[in-house]
């Protein structure tokens, strides 16, 4: 059974990320002309600042060195948060997603916008927003039946932190 360096980075970089209290979402290598480029993205439930992704890459460039993971060839690394149009793939991603409006492509080939509401092992509620002044209706959906999951920006929402002010 071979190991991919996917495999052999994630081996590495995971107990690092975890002890920064940050789940490694994704690991990527590519090319990028004559250098390889590595990205790393991280996320937590309260999101990641620039300083925690820049103190990061510097431990995360310290612990490449020492080792042989990337080879000897020149590379960039890039330590990120992921996105706001990141693809909700993971129960976690969904948690974070509570309150939040999500665009969801079903099993069947339905689309369907909704907001999170509550999160449990087997699906979502949602509530549908009402359309030409009717009112929002209440939904239930099973994981099994999302194809494709994402966040949809709102730009006049207004965030959690406001709300509690």
């Amino acid at each position: 059974m071979s190991t991919t360096q996917s495999d052999r980075l994630r081996a590495l970089l995971e107990p690092l990320v975890a002890a920064k209290g940050l789940d490694l979402e994704e690991i990527e290598t590519s090319k990028a002309g004559k250098r390889r480029m590595l990205r790393i993205v991280v996320d937590s439930e309260d999101g990641v600042e620039l300083d925690a992704c820049a103190e990061l890459s510097r431990e995360v460039s310290d612990l490449l060195d020492e080792t042989d993971t990337m080879g000897e060839d020149e590379y960039v690394l890039e330590v990120s948060s992921p996105g706001a149009d990141r693809p909700l793939t993971e129960h976690r991603h969904y948690i974070r997603a509570t309150g939040r409006l999500v665009k969801f492509q079903t099993s069947d080939g339905g689309e369907l916008i909704a907001r999170i509401l509550d999160v449990d092992d087997e699906g979502l509620d949602l509530e549908v927003p009402g359309v030409k002044g009717r009112k929002a209706t209440a939904r239930r959906i099973a994981f099994t039946d999302i194809a494709k999951a994402r966040v949809e920006i709102e730009f006049n929402r207004k965030d959690k932190k406001e709300e509690e002010a």
